[in-house]
């Protein structure tokens, strides 16, 4: 329990989480500017909309955007690509979830870092898993040329982003509507080629597999950019794209009429609100990582009030399996609890997977994978347990069978990363090795194999403990490296670190976690199967 009187207690939980979500939102203002506003005030006089312009006059009016990746490589480029130059998120056109990515090019043209493929790569899967329509606004000057050796080449780079156009297009038939804004150039232009639908801006849209610069160069021709692959020659002459367009605002509403277009409306569920009020979810969490907490006091202020059944609440209860329900929608809820628990008569830890928790949370898999409701996992773990009675037990059965029922589960899977993801217990809550359909955490997630003080223990035990027989104190050299150690892991558990490396979709605000469960929920629910990994097979 926190070591202060309740009262004092939450008000130093809330400030401490108020502080992480202030350090975020700082964070994600400074990278939603893209190139500042010289570089908008340019995009503005050459008659086009900045990427999230146009991505907020999509959208339908009032609608959340959902963005994904915001955060990736953030700290990488020495800050000159903030974005990496492209936006990727869903959203709601015409009542119709849909994937958008948007090229921004106020960040270095739109170009692109070997990240941006990453970026782009992930978008698209999110469309081909759900099975939802994907805009691509582009507008982007190709790839940024010093790092085109780890964006050109390789099972995952470039040419991987054609690759699923294609899947998309043939296999899987998800709707690809392209808006060539701006430049598309050389091999990007099969992203529109390989779309269902190309619409391009009159005046401003470009694509060709070279630029006029180029076409002299190689073959010694000269000609200007809209004879060469403007918006009227390739709606009038070679015929290349579908629709021409005087402005972005046009350009726009001929999206919006082809989504009304497609078959099949999006259909609203009806909700009950949670039982407890969001506000209170700032105060959740103690400012020290180690201290327990009230999970039910977390999922009671995301999830519907009513329809909430634990599953076998007597029995290995530090793994809360429950059925609930999240802006009416039927769900199936995994989470951790935290501190000291008794159970069968003996005691548990919270956060620690026994030999019977990983048993209960396979049968609870099992058991919503066949009656297709989807699974939502809140993490906040540490790993399995060791020792001999466990080892006895078979927890390492135990553990496989854990692992396979959530690994082979078809129904959507949703992570929300609360406090720790930790050792092998990361991966059998649906780390995002086992492909979840979406991974989410909040600014206190610590995303590592061990903590920091563990770390120190498995690298300096040893000597330590010579040192300690021999009664002599710790060399210098030796306590900085103990000192490096806590601050690289300290560094290595931020929530941003992991989000700067794709190893989450986004950090959320607590007070959005309801919003973005729901959004996520509902864009999975488009399509109950197999992965597309495992159908193409």
């Amino acid at each position: 329990m926190d070591t202060l009187s309740e009262p004092a207690s939450k008000l130093a939980r809330d400030a401490h989480m108020r502080r992480l979500v202030e350090q975020l939102q700082r964070l994600e203002e400074r990278l939603r500017a893209g190139g500042g506003p010289a570089k908008i005030e340019r995009q503005h006089k050459a008659g086009k909309m900045t990427a999230r312009e146009r991505i907020a006059a999509l959208l339908d009016p009032g609608t959340p955007f959902l963005e994904i990746g915001l955060l990736l490589a953030y700290d990488q480029y020495e800050g000159e690509a903030p974005g990496l130059g492209t936006v990727t998120g869903i959203g709601l056109i015409e009542g119709r979830h849909a994937v958008i990515i948007a090229g921004d090019a106020t960040v270095k043209a739109g170009s692109w870092w070997p990240e941006t493929v990453t970026k782009n790569l992930r978008a698209q899967e999110i469309a081909m898993r759900n099975r939802v329509p994907i805009v691509y606004l582009v507008d982007s000057a190709g790839v940024n040329l010093p790092y085109q050796d780890r964006i050109f080449p390789g099972q995952y780079g470039f040419g991987r982003i054609f690759y699923y156009n294609s899947l998309m297009r043939r296999k899987l038939r998800v709707p690809q509507i392209a808006a060539v804004m701006g430049p598309c150039i050389a091999g990007g232009a099969y992203l529109p080629a390989l779309s269902d639908t190309i619409i391009m801006v009159e005046g401003t849209s470009f694509m060709g597999l070279g630029g006029p610069n180029l076409v002299k160069g190689a073959i010694g021709h000269t000609v200007d950019a809209e004879s060469l692959g403007g918006a009227r020659m390739h709606t009038s002459v070679s015929g290349v794209a579908h629709y021409l367009a005087k402005d972005d605002a046009e350009c726009l509403e001929r999206i919006r009429q082809n989504f009304r277009a497609l078959p099949g409306a999006a259909d609203v569920s009806a909700c009950q609100p949670p039982a407890r009020p969001a506000d209170g979810l700032y105060s959740a969490l103690p400012a020290d990582h180690r201290l327990p907490y009230d999970i039910e006091d977390i999922i009671f202020r995301i999830f519907d009030a009513g329809d909430y059944a634990e599953f076998q609440p007597e029995y290995a209860p530090e793994m809360l399996c429950a059925n609930a329900r999240l802006s009416g929608h039927p769900v199936a809820i995994i989470a951790n609890r935290r501190g000291f628990l008794r159970a069968q008569g003996r005691p548990r830890i919270g956060g620690i997977v026994y030999t019977e928790s990983a048993r209960k949370v396979a049968y609870f898999v099992e058991t919503n994978e066949r009656l297709g409701v989807p699974l939502i996992y809140l993490q906040d773990v540490s790993g399995f347990m060791v020792g001999p009675e466990v080892e006895s037990e078979g927890i390492i059965r135990a553990g496989a069978e854990m692992v396979e029922a959530m690994a082979c589960a078809t129904v959507p899977k949703i992570i929300l990363t609360l406090n720790h993801a930790s050792g092998a217990g990361y991966y059998a809550m649906a780390g995002q090795g086992f492909d979840p359909h979406f991974s989410f955490s909040w600014p206190t997630a610590r995303l590592g194999v061990m903590e920091g003080d563990s770390a120190v223990q498995a690298l300096f035990s040893v000597e330590l403990e010579k040192l300690k027989t021999g009664g002599k104190p710790v060399p210098q050299q030796l306590q900085e490296q103990i000192d490096k150690t806590k601050t690289d892991y300290e560094r290595w558990l931020d929530a941003r670190y992991a989000a700067a490396r794709g190893h989450v979709d986004a950090v959320i605000d607590p007070l959005e976690t309801r919003a973005v469960l729901t959004m996520a929920l509902e864009v999975a629910l488009h399509h109950r199967g197999q992965h597309l990994v495992v159908e193409t097979l």
